[in-house]
């Protein structure tokens, strides 16, 4: 399972501590295996069931999310030098893992993908939490993974998290808004 983790998450590669790198891998190891999904199915569903007709697949928009994360982290250490602390391998692993739980939302009633009991109760930023921890996820990306959605409104971001929480928007909410403006 571990081969097709790598497959579809290369950006795994970027975390330089090799125990990081395991620990995110092993997180949607885990995810998957208590899915309903297989890990190639995150190449074909939808990455949202709140849009009908997407045809922007799960895995395109995170590793949207990741890259842009990336790349917004390493304009602000260009432009803002050691006046911006981020530490990139938690902003990788944070942004790979912060939909990690949504695995656990699904469910396929009559040959259709739909949000499990399981789901409507329990979002993926605090399933997502719930995973990463019991893989020994530092603090801090268990930070990002429960704040990176509107569940992170009501409290402090940290840096790495609200890079990660814009990325993420900024690849959903065109999808969203292209729906609803007429």
């Amino acid at each position: 399972m571990k081969e097709k983790i790598i497959k579809i998450w290369p950006e795994i590669d970027w975390i330089k501590d090799a125990e990081l790198k395991e620990k995110v891998t092993n997180c949607w190891v885990h995810a998957i295996e208590n899915s309903v999904l297989e890990a190639e199915d995150l190449e074909v569903i939808p990455f949202s069931l709140l849009i009908q007709n997407c045809n922007i697949t799960f895995m395109n928009h995170k590793r949207t999310a990741v890259q842009l994360s990336v790349d917004i982290a390493k304009r602000m250490q260009d432009n803002f030098g050691d006046e911006i602390k981020i530490n990139m391998d938690y902003l990788i692993a944070g942004a790979i893992l912060i939909d990690v739980g949504k695995l656990l939302e699904y469910e396929i009633i009559d040959g259709k993908l739909s949000t499990s009991n399981f789901g409507k109760y329990v979002r993926h930023p605090f399933s997502g939490v719930g995973i990463a921890q019991q893989f020994g996820l530092p603090p801090e990306v268990l930070h990002m993974i429960g704040t990176h959605s509107i569940e992170g409104n009501v409290g402090k971001r940290s840096v790495e998290s609200l890079i990660i929480h814009h990325a993420d928007f900024v690849s959903f909410e065109p999808f969203q808004e292209a729906k609803t403006l007429k």
